[in-house]
């Protein structure tokens, strides 16, 4: 998310966009990342983490599919506007789901743990993403993230069948 994120306002700005269409992208995708967080968690309550989080991977396939379909201010709107609320509930899911994963007393460490991991890869992703899209172009920029959303969704896979798997051999 945050290498699209960073990339989207140089992508804009290497077309000619105004600075203030620039900035109203922006503001819109904020919207999208935090303003779902008032629902995500009854969502979540109701279908299930891994829904949401599948649900937040197909907003994020259907932004790169608005990337590559055109570039004007209201494709790279609605692209961001869909990045933001991916994020969001593949972000809140994926929380959700690591709170299942370990014991009380493990609970801190767990924590700091997928913090570091999530918040150093943000930080890498956006001190790259002036280099890739200098270097490889706005295409493969949407591109190089296709991967990432698929192992997102490997993992949900492998998860959901394994969870099956449990609740069909447990009498």
């Amino acid at each position: 998310m945050v290498l699209l994120m960073t990339a989207t306002p140089l992508e804009m700005t290497h077309q000619n966009h105004a600075f203030s269409d620039v900035a109203f992208v922006i503001q819109w995708h904020v919207l999208g990342m935090f303003v779902p967080s008032f629902f995500t968690g009854h969502l979540i309550n109701r279908l299930g983490a891994q829904r949401i989080i599948m649900s937040g991977a197909s907003l994020m396939i259907l932004c790169i599919l608005l990337n590559f379909s055109g570039s004007s201010v209201w494709h790279f709107w609605a692209a961001l506007l869909l990045l933001g609320i991916g994020w969001n509930f593949m972000f809140i899911g994926g929380t959700s789901l690591l709170t299942e994963t370990y014991r009380p007393e493990e609970s801190a460490k767990s924590q700091a743990l997928n913090d570091f991991v999530v918040f150093s890869s943000a930080a890498c992703s956006s001190f790259g993403a002036g280099a890739m899209l200098h270097l490889l172009g706005w295409q493969l920029v949407n591109y190089a993230v296709v991967p990432l959303i698929f192992a997102a969704l490997c993992a949900h896979a492998w998860l959901w069948l394994n969870r099956r798997r449990l609740a069909v051999t447990v009498p």
